[in-house]
């Protein structure tokens, strides 16, 4: 392990977040002689980022915590693009209102866990299609192309993945990690930022960046990964059966997304909560040590702790009322999530699958043929049963141990 001399470096080494440095030397020297401002992109296909993006605006806040200053870098311009760092196919391409309004909605997620702002280290949230957009193609044919070589890009592992599964990769998304490396150069010019921060898959793009501004302007710019988050299972991290673990409330009710960290596995406790968590390292030695059944005491603690981070300490209490009401007995939390049936009503398996407990109808019959849906805790098996309720009425519709929801007219 680097002995790191730096707030920032000792920081990050010590919870867990680095993978790869391209100079620790340098950074740390760098770190420890004025404020460094440093950027992560984040791509806006969606209203919302998922729990696999957690470890990176946690990155953020670290930067900012030590003294530094967080720049989040929107990628409203590359995603008109597409990246193809672990991905099978291209991307869907989005209208420009679409992009703004993902913006829009994900920047409520930084807006609690970083403090904006005009000071030194406040952090500012910046759109690169304010640059990429204005650039005309045959200056960046003229100025940045003559820095990349075909046979370098085709080496990258975001390529090579395609070409090997002999998979189309457009020319549209090859010049992503161009696109990519004049956005380091651009943050350089505009805000003095000298550090790149992302995900290991992200290392030959930040490497691009870095080889930029040095060919282009003599600047000394660093990079810096984070391992590559999976669970103890090994699945990726922010993915369920139910579909991705999403941040903003509106995609995913604030129930569920403490159920998500209450359930983790224990093997992952400790880890996460170096992670994703603002608690002392010794409390956090203290509750990972726990063993047996009070395990779950620290899982509960992990969840109170993020979900209050991402959703506000308001949102993290009424979940966990709502589970200890839950679990209690055939309490009906006021955080679970509701389904409406209609008047007509609606079957069981339609119910389960509209609640994304089960991810298809073919799921929820085989979970209904294991004896694992209960309403009211009474079992049902009939894949064909319909759900009825008279107005005003209520009920339980449970799948499992962990899942529940309020059925409503």
């Amino acid at each position: 392990m680097t002995e790191y001399t730096s707030d920032l470096l000792r920081l990050l080494e010590s919870r867990g977040y680095i993978h790869q440095v391209t100079n620790p030397e340098g950074l740390d020297a760098l770190a420890n002689k004025q404020i460094v401002p440093g950027y992560i992109g984040f791509d806006a296909t969606a209203p919302s980022l998922h729990v696999g993006s957690l470890v990176q605006i946690m990155m953020l806040r670290r930067l900012q915590q030590t003294g530094h200053k967080p720049i989040v870098v929107m990628g409203g311009g590359t995603t008109k693009v597409g990246d193809p760092s672990g991905k099978d196919e291209s991307r869907k391409m989005l209208t420009a209102d679409d992009i703004s309004n993902n913006i829009a909605s994900i920047r409520t997620v930084f807006e609690r866990l970083l403090t904006f702002g005009d000071g030194p280290t406040d952090a500012i949230l910046v759109d690169n299609d304010e640059w990429l957009s204005a650039l005309s193609y045959v200056e960046l044919l003229r100025d940045v192309g003559p820095h990349f070589t075909i046979n370098r890009m085709l080496t990258f592992d975001s390529v090579k993945l395609r070409l090997d599964r002999e998979q189309p990769l457009t020319f549209l998304e090859f010049n992503y990690m161009i696109l990519q490396a004049y956005d380091f150069l651009e943050l350089a010019r505009r805000y003095d930022c000298a550090l790149q921060m992302g995900g290991s898959d992200q290392w030959g793009n930040i490497v691009n960046g870095m080889e930029l501004g040095r060919r282009m302007e003599g600047r000394e710019l660093y990079g810096l990964t984070t391992p590559l988050l999976t669970t103890a299972d090994g699945a990726k991290m922010g993915k369920t059966a139910a579909g991705a673990v999403w941040l903003n409330p509106e995609q995913l009710p604030d129930y569920d997304f403490w159920q998500y960290w209450r359930n983790v596995d224990d093997r992952d406790v400790g880890r996460f909560l170096r992670l994703f968590t603002d608690l002392p390292l010794d409390e956090i030695g203290r509750l990972e040590s726990l063993e047996g059944a009070e395990i779950n005491a620290a899982k509960t603690a992990l969840a109170n702790e993020v979900t209050s981070l991402v959703r506000g300490k308001d949102a993290a209490s009424k979940a966990e009322a709502t589970a200890a009401e839950t679990f209690a007995g055939a309490g009906l939390g006021e955080d679970l999530p509701t389904l409406s049936l209609g008047a007509e009503g609606m079957r069981v398996g339609a119910a389960l699958t509209a609640l994304g407990f089960t991810a298809s109808n073919g799921e929820a019959k085989r979970k209904l043929a294991e004896g694992a849906v209960k309403l009211d805790d009474k079992p049902i098996s009939d894949p064909g049963e319909v759900l009825q309720l008279a107005p005003g009425e209520e009920a339980r519709l449970s799948l499992g141990k962990k899942k529940h929801a309020v059925l409503r007219v």
